[in-house]
């Protein structure tokens, strides 16, 4: 069985949409490409490592949309290495219509989502979640991933779709390494799914570990 792992980028206020530009989610969001004043060499780095062994990527319909008019263009440039990668891998699309996939690889899960996600991780070793806030709802429902990557950027929106939108699930996790944080203040958490639902405590009750 593969690692499903989620790429995600969000506020302080966990506002994870549209943070590529500002044409990236239109329908009335004032700050379409809220990430680009905020990238710096180290988040860079820290991206194109998340990407490192990639075999497979699972995309929401809006996310590959985004994605297929831009990365099929861009190799030769700055951003070859990633380009090459995400040209070459299959891409999972989940999407409840009957969408045109154009760029090479593509292929539509099934309407089983759940079930489809599972057959994907089952094929691959290192399948990666980019965006996708709809997806990765139903990833975090299912409890459907192994890793989640989340880089949070020192501003605070106030509006906007949330990483966390109200569909979760009680799911414990662990930090699987130390925060690491970019000159302009993001900061990159790396948690891994862990057994079991969060407990409580009484932390007015004496200590008697």
């Amino acid at each position: 069985m593969g690692l499903i792992q989620i790429e995600l980028f969000a506020t302080l206020d966990l506002v994870g949409q549209a943070p590529g530009g500002p044409d990236e989610d239109p329908g009335g969001f004032p700050f379409g490409g809220w990430q680009a004043p905020l990238l710096d060499e180290v988040t860079g780095a820290q991206v194109a490592a998340a990407y490192e062994g990639t075999d497979a990527l699972l995309l929401g319909r809006r996310t590959y949309d985004i994605f297929a008019a831009y990365w099929p263009h861009q190799t030769g440039g700055a951003d070859d290495s990633i380009a090459t990668l995400f040209n070459r891998v299959p891409k999972y699309v989940a999407s409840r219509g009957t969408p045109d996939l154009p760029w090479a690889g593509s292929t539509q899960l099934g309407p089983e989502l759940a079930a489809a996600v599972r057959e994907v991780r089952d094929r691959h070793e290192q399948v990666r979640v980019v965006g996708s806030l709809d997806l990765v709802q139903t990833l975090l429902y299912e409890k459907l991933f192994d890793r989640l990557d989340l880089w949070v950027h020192p501003i605070v929106l106030g509006v906007g779709k949330k990483v966390f939108d109200g569909g979760e699930v009680p799911t414990n996790l662990i930090l699987i390494e130390p925060p690491a944080a970019g000159p302009k203040g993001v900061v990159l958490l790396r948690y891994g799914l862990a057994d079991g639902t969060p407990a409580t405590a009484d932390m007015s009750a004496p200590d008697r570990s």
